[in-house]
């Protein structure tokens, strides 16, 4: 039979976005609906219903936090909401589930509901391990949501051929289940401006070079890795970190020691501490002279994406699924990041800071350079991120599940 709807289960979803997951259900869900009716329940208070498609958010447990260790809170809650979303009456002819926050919701409404189940993997547990700081022994509860749905899942989307050989490695799931769809752009949405008010309101020189971050502070994003590389850097470049929402109170204070540190004799150093609504960080991403994502860990990296589309140089750590999304000497410059066996921890962060500043260096001061990868970087997008392309592709998984239907 042909698929008539599907159910998206997500954590994020507008205005409750703080990630790359959270851009990819928005998109996506957006491009399904042009194919085929569509449902998301997601956490939070929404209920919207635009055309084809339907949203509906599900509140926190008040109680998660209570009697407890509170770091278990994240954990416990999404448990909560997942059982709260696969209860409820489901009528769609497939489930399909992103991060460890839903994965058993889909889980469960595959049990309840009798219907087949995706799971888009954008990141892993086991390769997070830094996240014990934030869950304490929760982790342990997050890994296992993960490890469930993942093996539970009649087809699993990896968001890039490197994040699949991860799933391969770490869970008892057959090749054949798992199936790489990359993450896509909205190119109407994200491309060069030339506005810079957003920029000047939060104290950046347009009319200065400067690097830019944009990501939360967590160790997975290895900002503190480029926070460390800024004496390096040539003094004439304006370094700004759009990052905020730190995951445990001790990297947050590890960072303001750090940027405080690295500020002492150099200007230009500008910390942006709230999370920049998305027409304005167009803006930061279009001036910017160089974007660097120094991550550490990372399933794909969409971020990248955001750059390229806006036309900006990328230098980006050589890791995960960032080499299937800039291209060395044409589109950016990759760093290569040695880490200690079985950790994400650079074995020579001083190294990896070096080589990062370096290759700022280079395109910031290269001007025939930069203006190749500029326009290379938004072809390259054009030609391989395109969001209806990805949709028609995962449409076209969802259907193969359902003729599988007795």
């Amino acid at each position: 039979m042909a698929i008539r709807k599907a159910a998206l289960f997500t954590n994020e979803y507008p205005p409750n976005v703080y990630g790359g997951a959270g851009v990819h259900v928005e998109f996506l869900s957006r491009e399904l609906a042009r194919l085929m009716d569509i449902e998301v329940r997601c956490f939070g208070d929404q209920d919207v219903t635009d055309g084809r498609l339907r949203v509906r958010g599900y509140g926190a447990w008040a109680a998660a936090k209570q009697g407890t260790d509170p770091r278990f809170g994240g954990a416990l809650d999404s448990f909560y909401r997942s059982l709260a979303m696969a209860k409820d009456t489901l009528d769609a002819d497939v489930v399909h589930c992103h991060t460890w926050y839903t994965d058993m919701a889909a889980f469960l409404a595959k049990k309840l509901w009798d219907v087949p189940m995706v799971l888009t993997v954008h990141s892993l547990e086991p390769l997070r391990p830094w996240k014990v700081e934030q869950l304490g022994n929760a982790y342990h509860l997050s890994s296992w949501m993960e490890r469930t749905g993942i093996e539970g899942a009649d087809a699993v989307i990896a968001v890039s051929q490197e994040t699949r050989n991860d799933i391969l490695r770490l869970f008892d799931v057959a090749p054949e289940k798992v199936h790489v769809i990359h993450n896509g752009i909205d190119l109407q949405q994200y491309q060069h401006s030339s506005a810079t008010d957003a920029l000047v309101r939060r104290g950046v020189d347009p009319n200065r070079p400067f690097v830019l971050f944009v990501g939360r502070i967590t160790r997975q994003k290895g900002i503190i890795h480029l926070v460390n590389a800024i004496p390096e850097l040539d003094p004439a470049l304006q370094v700004v970190l759009c990052a905020g929402a730190p995951d445990t109170l001790e990297i947050g204070a590890e960072m303001e020691a750090r940027v405080e540190a690295v500020s002492r004799d150099r200007d230009g150093v500008i910390w942006i501490r709230e999370m920049v609504p998305r027409n304005e960080v167009i803006q930061f991403y279009s001036a910017a002279t160089v974007f660097c994502c120094p991550s550490v860990y990372e399933p794909f990296g969409i971020i990248n994406l955001e750059a390229m589309a806006c036309e900006t140089a990328v230098v980006a750590s050589a890791v995960g699924g960032i080499p299937e999304v800039v291209v060395p000497e044409e589109t950016g410059l990759l760093v290569d990041l040695a880490l200690k066996e079985g950790t994400f921890d650079p074995i020579d962060p001083a190294q990896f800071s070096h080589d990062l500043a370096q290759a700022i260096n280079r395109v910031a001061g290269d001007a025939a350079l930069r203006p190749t990868f500029q326009r290379n970087s938004r072809r390259r997008v054009e030609d391989h991120f395109n969001w209806s392309a990805i949709a028609e592709r995962t449409r076209d998984l969802y259907q193969s599940l359902v003729r599988r239907e007795p």
